[in-house]
């Protein structure tokens, strides 16, 4: 089905119902439950989880296929939000016009970027990106203020053209007349469900584009981008220039991240220079090793789990602690609370480091590895093939005389 084998199909068509679903599978706890804060099938938040999934996935068509790191795909997130706002303000709240210029933009940024930058390689190639991804930053924050609005942010005014703009029309991010923060609550029991219009917006998209990152993946293509990152060198030798597949690889990249970005001021009509920033660089490198880079759901997971720490942990304060550990004698709650203060609130980044590292020290594979290890585990995998190894290779016996 659509070009994919039978093990990507049903794979696929998994990935398709977990999205759908999402709203559903993130309210695992009733309202009333002390756990309910740990609950996040609110829309800002799954809305996140499927734009900087998108925002991942391109990334690691790069970093995962051919082992380029760059440190500068937060220049083409900026661009996209900045050319989907320019069409709020010269067009109309239709997020289409924007969407498709926020791709050709960070595709043509991309392709002047990648061009220079891979000359290099490997350390160098990094901190090429990571420059050009500053100056965005400094254009955006302070030189193209015309464009850019500055440190204020792009948004739209009365006073903006929005030639394509009538009486009647949505005065909010709209996909030909379905309204992006319009939303339906259900409750069952004690479980409030939202299906939001703004997250079905993104899952669908994300679903296009993680089928071409799964097509890319399996293609010749993405075994030329895997040649690269094993031994670049060795293709060289067999007459085989790796420029025009990398940046290939580059430019699709920075669509992608294009597409993110034009898809945050989708659900809110705003751009500011910040998204341009080297920190948003780096999260999509932890989101991208942490989930596995080089597999196709990994930079997926990684980029839920960050984005879960930082919007639920973050959130976290003493007197929740306090309501969790009432049960416990009084010195001993506030001795509880006073050992996990450090590690919630504004210290929810210490948490996610420490996770961080465990995951890079005992799983190089990321949360994928790990999962991988626990279904092996359940259905006994390793012990069969272990028994299928020994009886393959069977040890030599000695004989005494």
């Amino acid at each position: 089905m659509l070009g994919l084998s039978k093990k990507d199909t049903t794979f696929l068509l998994v990935v398709i119902f977990l999205t759908l679903a999402t709203p559903i599978l993130l309210q695992p706890f009733p309202e009333s439950s002390a756990l309910a804060q740990f609950n996040a099938g609110y829309p800002d938040l799954m809305q996140r989880f499927a734009i900087f999934g998108i925002f991942a996935i391109g990334f690691n068509i790069l970093f995962g296929l051919t082992g380029y790191l760059s440190f500068g795909h937060a220049a083409f997130l900026g661009v996209g939000s900045y050319s989907v706002v320019w069409m709020y303000k010269l067009l109309n709240y239709n997020v289409v016009p924007g969407l498709v210029l926020a791709i050709i933009m960070s595709g043509l940024f991309a392709l002047f970027i990648g061009y220079i930058s891979l000359r290099r390689s490997g350390i160098y190639f990094s901190i090429l990106t990571l420059a050009f991804a500053q100056m965005s930053f400094n254009l955006a924050y302070s030189v193209l203020t015309p464009l850019t609005n500055g440190e204020t942010g792009l948004q739209v005014y009365n006073n903006d053209p929005q030639v394509l703009m009538s009486e009647g029309s949505p005065t909010s991010p709209h996909f030909f007349g379905i309204v992006m923060n319009e939303a339906t609550k259900v409750d069952v029991g004690g479980w409030q469900f939202t299906f939001s219009n703004g997250y079905y917006f993104c899952a669908i998209i994300a679903i296009i584009v993680f089928y071409l990152s799964l097509r890319i993946f399996r293609s010749p293509f993405g075994i030329m981008l895997r040649a690269i990152k094993t031994n670049q060198t060795r293709m060289n030798y067999t007459g085989l220039n790796p420029r025009p597949y990398t940046l290939a690889a580059f430019v699709i990249s920075g669509m992608y991240a294009g597409l993110a970005g034009g898809l945050l001021a989708a659900m809110d009509p705003l751009a500011g220079a910040e998204r341009m920033q080297w920190t948003a660089s780096g999260e999509v490198v932890l989101m991208t090793i942490l989930g596995g880079a080089g597999t196709l759901m990994g930079p997926v997971l990684g980029a839920g789990f960050i984005k879960y720490f930082e919007n639920i942990f973050s959130k976290i304060n003493d007197n929740i602690l306090h309501s969790w550990f009432s049960a416990l004698p009084d010195g001993l709650e506030d001795f509880v609370v006073f050992v996990f203060h450090p590690f919630i609130g504004k210290g929810w980044n210490l948490t996610l480091g420490l996770l961080f590292m465990l995951v890079v020290i005992f799983l190089p594979g990321g949360l994928i590895e790990g999962g991988t290890r626990i279904w092996n585990a359940i259905t006994g995998k390793n012990r069969k093939k272990k028994r299928e190894d020994a009886a393959h290779h069977p040890k030599p016996t000695s004989h005494v005389n």
